[in-house]
């Protein structure tokens, strides 16, 4: 369910884009027939795509919590709405293409962190699951210091992008599918932790809480 809402979010801004796009396209080639009759053509998908934009954002959310760089995409979106609304009313090009601006930075902000993701080294002596003294946290600390720490800090605090992880209300099968699929900010580590490492670093992850 949870990764249906994150491809149903991603959709629905994506339409959101094209259909601004379009409108913004149309207003600066001084198209007025043309924008005035592709706004009432989308005017009732776009309020449905809008409620989906919104709806699943705000659930998103409620699941994976503020991060500063979430903070800053609500705020371009919220300041897009009224310049888009003035803009388009008022024929206004600068508004209307600022606030496409500010639409196109929310989603390059959800995408920041989604980039290909590299096959760190983590020391084999605490991966190697067959050593008798092989400790799941210690090795879960490795993958963290391998893969999270530069987004949620050192322990799990005052990381530059992502949560912090030490109060943290999350259970342990949600997190799992958080470091899997991962998150409207955060990148999925199916293709690059295998589940030991998932359940390591959930582990490690589990002993941060304050």
């Amino acid at each position: 369910m949870l990764k249906g809402l994150l491809h149903t979010h991603l959709l629905s801004v994506i339409l959101f884009l094209l259909i601004y796009l379009v409108k913004t396209f149309l207003l600066l080639a001084n198209k007025k027939e043309g924008l005035e009759k592709f706004t009432k053509m989308v005017k009732v998908p776009e309020m449905i795509i809008s409620v989906l934009f919104l709806g699943t954002g705000i659930y998103l959310l409620m699941q994976f919590g503020l991060t500063k760089l979430l903070l800053i995409k609500i705020i371009a979106v919220f300041l897009s709405i009224p310049l888009a609304i003035i803009g388009f009313k008022k024929k206004n090009k600068v508004l209307a293409s600022l606030a496409f601006l500010l639409i196109v930075a929310s989603y390059g902000l959800a995408e920041v962190n989604k980039k290909r993701i590299e096959r760190q080294i983590v020391n084999p002596k605490l991966a190697d699951i067959t050593n008798p003294d092989y400790n799941l946290v210690k090795h879960g600390e490795a993958v963290y210091v391998a893969y999270c720490q530069r987004c949620h800090g050192k322990g799990g605090t005052n990381g530059p992008g992502g949560l912090d992880l030490t109060v943290s209300i999350t259970d342990r099968d949600t997190k799992i599918n958080r470091v899997v699929i991962g998150t409207d900010l955060m990148a999925g580590f199916k293709d690059v932790l295998n589940s030991q490492e998932v359940e390591a670093v959930v582990a490690y992850v589990e002993t941060l809480k304050k």
